[in-house]
């Protein structure tokens, strides 16, 4: 069926102002959080460990929700989902807001992730139907300032809130604004997709539960417990075996979850592969120079947060300049120059000392922001553009999924990396300079020289993933949308809705 025709009576423009405001806040949501949880700890009196939930619950939950929104988008209306979506992310953020307690301010994380892990994937699915693959790249450069600028804005204005006010103020910025797109999108916010009534596998979603949810919170774990701990193994074993079964399940089952046969389509495929090895290299920076500048540099957590806003506000500038280039010349050479930037300045971060200077530090990290813009959304939509418009929704359902275990595992990965190997570049210091542990402050010194060298060897890590992307985007070629191989594992839509309230 013709999409174009399909949403003809649809003003494209109102529909996605209103969900790209709703990106942008729950985007500046995920990243609001983390400067403020020692103040958190502190004012809730929790541990570090305990504290680390807020966040792992968010990811955890994500990742269980994504893997089901193109069952979700093939039984309910663009309406019902995105007002569904932005309503539980208005509710969540009101209950962390006024939460008495952790536990309180736990559900509402809950309650949050749910509405987001439907948005983003409702967002990208909006996006393939109401613009043709000709202006498609600008669209989602338009989506991508949400999604890269926003998070890079959230650790500078958390830490200039929580210096002089609550950590609550952060929820009750964020809530009037997602409120006011609620209602927004009431009056606004049309129906642009087909729906079907098709059955849901519970199997699928069960074992899609324990599995993503298995391996994301053994990978989140991991980069702090360690990667021997009893817990961690015991997730990768049930999250491992859950998985192989749901993806067995998926390929005999007559309605997926998750439609694994799109992975027939070649593109696709391989933009995917470059995209989960990208988003890992991507997450080394994101955690490892906070820490670096905070726990080596001693740098105030504003500071830090200041550090990460120029590469932030570039990858805002470039999302839909980069789009544009996109609709004209494609995805291959702009993923071959951005992955050329990212390899040249990840490798420089190898280069990081005790001393090494700021302006240094966000030099080298905005540029590195600048490759990356020219490779995420440029690669992301290259993919998709490869397959028919009713397969859409499982692609992006599948390259969230994917983006988010490549996140997890990115993260605690690179965390592995630096801790073990700066432990032992640091017993290594203590014995060549002969230095007690009771010489606190020749110790002190050594530890912060171990760490630096742990934080190059996980760059230095994060360089061969790049180098391996940069090598496989010379593959990649414009596509246009294929036939449809495998409909007949799909559902035909039963009842069409177009720009209906």
């Amino acid at each position: 069926m013709n999409t174009t025709k399909m949403n003809s009576s649809v003003r494209t423009g109102p529909i996605f102002t209103v969900m790209l405001i709703g990106a942008v806040i729950a985007f500046l949501n995920q990243t609001l959080i983390n400067v403020a949880l020692p103040q958190m700890m502190n004012r809730l009196h929790i541990s570090a460990t305990t504290a680390d939930w807020l966040t792992t619950i968010f990811m955890l939950v994500n990742g269980i929700v994504i893997p089901i929104t193109a069952y979700l988008m093939n039984r309910f209306t663009t309406r019902q989902l995105y007002l569904t979506s932005m309503g539980l992310f208005a509710i969540g953020t009101l209950i962390c807001g006024i939460a008495p307690n952790f536990s309180v301010i736990l559900i509402g994380r809950v309650v949050q992730a749910v509405g987001a892990g439907i948005l983003f994937p409702l967002i990208t699915n909006v996006i393939f139907i109401l613009f043709p693959p000709e202006r498609r790249g600008f669209a989602m450069g338009l989506f991508g300032v949400a999604m890269n600028f926003a998070p890079a804005v959230g650790p500078t204005l958390s830490g200039w809130i929580v210096q002089s006010h609550s950590w609550r103020v952060l929820f009750f910025i964020i809530f009037p604004f997602a409120l006011l797109n609620f209602i927004i999108a009431i009056f606004l916010m049309k129906n642009v997709s087909e729906t079907s009534r098709p059955k849901l596998d519970v199997i699928g979603v069960i074992l899609s539960t324990i599995g993503f949810g298995g391996i994301l919170y053994g990978f989140a774990t991991a980069g702090t417990n360690g990667w021997g701990g009893a817990d961690v193994i015991s997730m990768f074993i049930i999250g491992g075996i859950s998985l192989i079964l749901f993806v067995w399940r998926q390929w005999v089952v007559e309605e997926p979850i998750l439609e694994f046969r799109i992975f027939r389509y070649k593109i696709f495929s391989l933009t995917t592969v470059i995209n989960v090895v990208v988003t890992m290299a991507m997450y080394s920076g994101m955690i490892l120079m906070p820490i670096y500048m905070q726990n080596v540099r001693g740098f105030s957590p504003l500071l830090s947060g200041l550090m990460l806003l120029p590469g932030g506000i570039v990858m805002g500038i470039m999302s839909p300049i980069t789009g544009k280039l996109f609709d004209k010349y494609g995805a291959k050479w702009l993923t071959v120059i951005g992955l050329a930037i990212t390899i040249l300045t990840t490798f420089a971060l190898t280069r990081l000392e005790v001393t090494t200077t700021f302006t240094y530090i966000v030099t080298v990290y905005t540029i590195r922001m600048l490759g990356m813009s020219l490779v995420m959304m440029p690669i992301f939509t290259a993919g998709l553009n490869e397959l028919s418009s009713n397969l859409n929704k499982f692609g992006t359902a599948m390259v969230n999924t994917l983006r988010m275990i490549a996140g997890a595992v990115g993260m605690a990965f690179f965390v592995s990396i630096m801790t073990n190997k700066g432990a032992s570049h640091m017993k290594d210091i203590m014995i060549q300079e002969h230095i007690l542990k009771s010489d606190k402050v020749h110790f002190l010194l050594a530890e912060h020289q171990g760490m630096v060298m742990g934080i190059n060897d996980a760059f230095m890590v994060a360089t061969a993933l790049s180098i391996v992307a940069f090598l496989l985007s010379f593959f990649i070629r414009r596509t246009t949308p294929q036939k449809d191989t495998i409909s007949n594992r799909v559902r035909k839509p039963r009842r069409k809705i177009v720009g209906v309230q």
